[in-house]
């Protein structure tokens, strides 16, 4: 018997089937089977891609622009959070998902940081800063969260089944 149905941890949205099958006598048990197969699928991927995105915009306008060094340095960190999301996936682990997850977060973490010498720096305004925050703060909780579901999970990834 199979069943089909969403659901949210922490602001993660998940589709899984539900294939149930008899443990004892008494007793059934789930296993989650999720349908993303693909890092393009995960929100936090997405979520990090706008980042990147809005990232790109923000740096090729004004004053930022011209600082090259310091452009390239919160593209290239901006662009290490989402490629970490999707290398840590395709690592086909949990415990190596995990570990890129970690990565992703600490990149995030940096590009929240040059958000704010960019606003020192009158590269970005008050505005633009608050959506840098607002977004990158979004991504690290809900990067950890999945973190914290990956942890507590019994299955170990796609290349240990």
């Amino acid at each position: 018997m199979e069943y089909s149905f969403a659901f949210r941890v922490s602001r993660f949205a998940f589709r899984v089937s539900c294939f149930v099958f008899r443990v004892s006598c008494f007793a059934r048990k789930y296993i989650f089977n999720s349908i993303i197969k693909r890092f393009e699928d995960l929100e936090i991927w997405q979520e990090a891609r706008e980042l990147c995105k809005f990232i790109s915009k923000v740096t090729s306008e004004g004053p930022f622009s011209k600082d090259f060094r310091f452009r390239d340095q919160v593209r290239a960190s901006s662009g290490s959070t989402m490629d970490n999301i999707a290398e840590g996936f395709d690592r086909g682990g949990n415990k190596e998902f995990i570990q890129f997850l970690s990565i992703s977060r600490g990149s995030t973490a940096e590009v929240r940081s040059q958000s704010y010498r960019a606003f020192d720096e009158d590269y970005i305004n008050q505005e633009e800063l608050n959506e840098l925050l607002e977004r990158t703060d979004s991504l690290s909780r809900k990067t950890y969260n999945l973190m914290l579901h990956l942890k507590k999970s019994d299955i170990k990834g796609l290349k240990y089944s």
